[in-house]
C-alpha cells in the first residue's frame, strides 16, 4: 500500500527512446528517494502481468499531483498527431487528462504539473496544459535546487513565502515601538534573561540581560527573534550594567539580520554604546553577546580563584 502520508504522485510521459527513459526514472526517483515523496512509476511496475489502462487509470484518479514529461513524442501522442497504434499509453493518459481538465480546470490546473527536463522546451508540452499561459518546471538538473519549485508544487511552500500581514493602520505612519525582550523568541541561550538594566546611570525596564552563574558560566549568549519582514529599524543600548561584579571585563556586541552580520563592536563599563540596524523585510534576528577571553568553567579560573563571568545587557532593544 502506497504512503499515504506523503504526497501521491504519477508520472506520466511518453515512452520514446532509452535515453529519454532513463532521465525521466532518474527524476522520479530522486522524487521518491531523495525527497520522501510517493512517487509511483510504470517502470517500477513492471515485476508482475497487470492492466496497463487500469493501473493508469487508477493513478491518474487517486494522485494528489501528476507529474507530466514534456517531449516532442509526448507532445504528439497528447494532441492525437501520431497514429492510433502509436504510444498507446501516452495517448491515453492524455485523454483522461483532458477530460478531467474539461470537468474542472481549476483543480486539475493546480493538480497537473508540467515539467521539462533539460535540453526541452515548453514547444514540447501538449496545448491543453498551456505551457504560456500556466507554470510550467523547468528542470536544469536533477538536484535539491533543481526541483525545488517543483516541490514547492506539491508541498504548498515556496522559495519565499508570503508573510504574515501586519496590523492597518488606515495609511497612518504611527507604528508603535515594540521591545525584543517582550516578544517571542524562537531560541535562546540558557544564561539569557529578560530584565532591567542599570548603564551608564540610565536605567532600562526592558532589557536583556546576561548574568551565567559560576557552576554554569557562559562566556557568550544569544537570542533569536522571528519578524516576519514587519519591521524597519532596530535599536539598542548595550553595555555592562552599573552593578557589575568585574568592573572592567570588557563586552563585544554583534547583530545579525538574515543570518549576514550587520553590526558589532565592544563596550566596557561606563562607555555604552548605541546601536541601530537596518531590519527592513528582514524575516530574522539574531542579537548576540560575550566576553571575549572570559573562563568556559571554574577550573579554568585565574589563579585567584576569581572566573571571569560575563555580566552585559541590551538596554530596551527595540523594533519599529
Amino acid at each position: 500500500m502506497p504512503d499515504r502520508t506523503a504526497p501521491l504522485v504519477f508520472v506520466s510521459y511518453a515512452h520514446e527512446s532509452p535515453d529519454h527513459e532513463a532521465q525521466v526514472r532518474r527524476l522520479a526517483t530522486f522524487l521518491r528517494a531523495r525527497i520522501g515523496l510517493d512517487v509511483q512509476f510504470d517502470q517500477w511496475a513492471d515485476n508482475k502481468r497487470i492492466d496497463w489502462s487500469i493501473w493508469a487509470m487508477n493513478l491518474l484518479t487517486e494522485a494528489d499531483y501528476i507529474v507530466v514529461v514534456g517531449s516532442p513524442e509526448f507532445r504528439r501522442r497528447a494532441e492525437g498527431t501520431a497514429p492510433p497504434d502509436e504510444g498507446r499509453g501516452a495517448q491515453f493518459e492524455a485523454m483522461i487528462m483532458r477530460n478531467n481538465i474539461t470537468k474542472d480546470i481549476r483543480r486539475e490546473t493546480e493538480r497537473i504539473l508540467p515539467v521539462l527536463l533539460p535540453g526541452r522546451t515548453v514547444e514540447d508540452l501538449p496545448v491543453f496544459l498551456a505551457g504560456y499561459s500556466t507554470t510550467r518546471f523547468k528542470i536544469h538538473e536533477i538536484s535539491d535546487e533543481g526541483v525545488q519549485d517543483l516541490v514547492a508544487a506539491i508541498t504548498g511552500v515556496g522559495r519565499h513565502p508570503m508573510p504574515r500581514r501586519g496590523e492597518w493602520l488606515g495609511g497612518q505612519n504611527n507604528r508603535r515601538t515594540l521591545f525584543v525582550n517582550g516578544m517571542r523568541w524562537t531560541v535562546a541561550s540558557p544564561h539569557i534573561r529578560a530584565d532591567s538594566a542599570q548603564i551608564d546611570g540610565v536605567r532600562y525596564e526592558n532589557s536583556i540581560v546576561l548574568r551565567p552563574s559560576p557552576a554554569t558560566s557562559d562566556s557568550h549568549a544569544f537570542v533569536e527573534i522571528d519578524l516576519g519582514g514587519a519591521y524597519c529599524l532596530m535599536t539598542s543600548v548595550v553595555g555592562v550594567p552599573d552593578d557589575a561584579a568585574e568592573t572592567f571585563q570588557v563586552g563585544h556586541f554583534r547583530v545579525c539580520v538574515d543570518g549576514d552580520p550587520r553590526h558589532e563592536g565592544k563596550v566596557a563599563l561606563g562607555k555604552s554604546a548605541t546601536i541601530k540596524v537596518d531590519v527592513t523585510g528582514a524575516q530574522r534576528l539574531r542579537l548576540e553577546m560575550s566576553r571575549p577571553g572570559a573562563a568556559a568553567s571554574p577550573l579554568l579560573a585565574d589563579s585567584k580563584g576569581a572566573v571571569a563571568l560575563p555580566e552585559l545587557a541590551w538596554g530596551d532593544p527595540s523594533l519599529y
